[in-house]
């Protein structure tokens, strides 16, 4: 296929100067996780696994940060030849999980592969893999991606044996997500607008299935419209716990690591509803800042790309990772402000966490890697 030659557009910085803006802003996002991870593990009766959760915290994101600059130092064209093996390694961990006896079970779900201390939680590297695969198929593609079945089939079967195995764990929350920014990479890549109506009209009866069949993922819709009908009522703690945490701190919040709400009354508090912690202590002037961050995080990551083509291979990996990331951070905060039922999806970055904190930081350094694509160099990723 003949490549477009590219049209650089003028941009005010150099690519060292944007790189070095996205990761400054990434820094910051991963110093401010620390501090709060620290704070939010802090219960009423002082043990030493308060220092344990911070412990393993800055133990992972010290495997986070080495892998990531290791990813950060790849070529550009290292993931689009490794795509492939990467996301059928993945199916193999997923399905690995789901295996009696080699995966691990924790409050019903199996999720987890563990050997010793170490753990991992295969759904999470579907966040990278994933798209690489289908940003490849795209790119290799795409003279077929308009047709009825050539275009359809080699994209929706990647996505629906992902999404299977990761629905059987059972995680309906990652299921959708993996769904969402599936259709993103499609999306940038030049999938036809077809296809996704087509896509959503057969999938929802299955997602309304899937939602109503089970007792506690109708209890999280039950319990989301209780916290705006009926505040009083004892259904749906955690989210009014969480509006009460944030209610708490006010404008400028009580002070970091004086929060009260964190000692045994906000479920998950080092997790889930970390920003529900931040709004307490740093309150909405420290929510508002967190929320600018990760817009200025987003801002500085598309500047990398403006001298690429908007559907190749670069562009629409490193866009869809971005808005993963960012999209995770406003999902999280949308659970956590009872905009949206409960999902199970972390604050990437700042909340306490082992395989989502590594794939976070490693999609940073993939970022990087992508927009050092050089022209001569890379052009099977820029075509």
């Amino acid at each position: 296929m003949a490549s477009v030659p590219l049209t650089p557009h003028p941009a005010p910085r150099s690519l060292d100067e944007q790189a070095w803006l996205f990761l400054s802003l990434s820094t910051v996002l991963i110093g401010f996780g620390v501090l709060m991870v620290h704070s939010a593990s802090v219960t009423s009766w002082p043990t030493e696994f308060e220092q344990v959760y911070l412990a393993r915290h800055l133990r992972f994101l010290a495997i986070a940060l080495v892998a990531a600059s290791i990813a950060g130092a790849m070529p550009a064209r290292f993931w689009m030849k490794m795509a492939p093996w990467m996301f059928f390694g993945t199916i193999l961990l997923l399905a690995a999980v789901l295996i009696p006896g080699v995966g691990t079970r924790v409050n019903g779900a199996q999720r987890w592969l563990r050997l010793g201390s170490f753990s991992m939680q295969p759904s999470e590297l579907a966040k990278i893999t994933l798209p690489l695969f289908l940003a490849r198929l795209a790119v290799n593609r795409r003279e077929n991606l308009a047709r009825i079945f050539r275009g359809t089939i080699p994209f929706a079967l990647p996505v629906a044996l992902t999404a299977a195995l990761v629905l059987l764990e059972p995680d309906l929350g990652t299921t959708l997500f993996l769904a969402g920014s599936s259709a993103l990479v499609l999306f940038l890549a030049g999938w036809p607008v077809r296809n996704f109506v087509l896509g959503l009209a057969a999938s929802a009866s299955g997602i309304v299935f899937l939602i109503t069949a089970y007792s506690y993922r109708l209890r999280r819709i039950t319990d989301f419209v209780s916290v705006w009908t009926d505040f009083s009522s004892s259904d749906a703690w955690q989210l009014k716990q969480s509006l009460i945490t944030l209610g708490a701190g006010g404008f400028w919040g009580v002070g970091l690591g004086r929060g009260h709400q964190k000692l045994s009354f906000l479920p998950e508090s080092n997790t889930d509803f970390v920003f529900a912690v931040a709004g307490e202590e740093l309150g909405l002037a420290g929510t508002i800042g967190l929320v600018a961050l990760w817009c200025g995080v987003f801002w500085a990551g598309l500047q990398l790309f403006r001298r690429f083509r908007p559907d190749c291979f670069c562009t629409v990996v490193a866009l869809a990772l971005l808005t993963q990331l960012v999209g995770q951070a406003l999902l999280n905060a949308a659970v956590v402000t009872a905009l949206v039922p409960t999902t199970g999806i972390p604050h990437p970055l700042v909340s306490y966490g082992g395989s989502s904190l590594v794939v976070s930081v490693v999609s940073l350094g993939i970022i990087v890697s992508l927009a050092r694509a050089d022209r001569e160099l890379d052009e099977s990723v820029l075509k």
